[in-house]
């Protein structure tokens, strides 16, 4: 499962440096949780939780982002901006990848979904 995640967290990356973000770390940790990466662009530092799923029949990707997953991504970004001082907008996203063929999946299909702890 971790090497799934790991393929989708490289990705996620991908695809959100084609769209202008700068990756400013993959896999932070702490105490508190971890977020999957941590990326920017002119007006925003985006902390990104990425689900990779084969599919979306039992249930969208973002909706495996509960309440709690919520609170420990909150607190471990709190964490980051005390160590990173920057001017940018915090914000929070999500990004989807569904796999059908697991990583045998020729062109999987990405959904960013911004601001998404709303």
């Amino acid at each position: 499962m971790k090497r799934t995640g790991d393929w989708g967290e490289a990705l996620a990356a991908e695809y959100l440096q084609a769209k202008g973000y700068q990756v400013v770390t993959a896999g932070y940790r702490t105490r508190h949780g971890e977020i999957d990466l941590i990326v920017a662009d002119a007006r925003f530092v985006v902390f990104v939780e990425v689900k990779t799923r084969k599919d979306d029949s039992f249930a969208s990707a973002r909706e495996f982002v509960d309440s709690r997953k919520v609170a420990r991504i909150r607190q471990t970004a709190e964490l980051w901006l005390m160590e990173h001082e920057t001017e940018l907008q915090p914000r929070f996203d999500v990004v989807e990848i569904y796999a059908p063929y697991g990583l045998d999946t020729r062109y999987p299909e990405i959904q960013h979904l911004e601001d998404a702890f709303q």
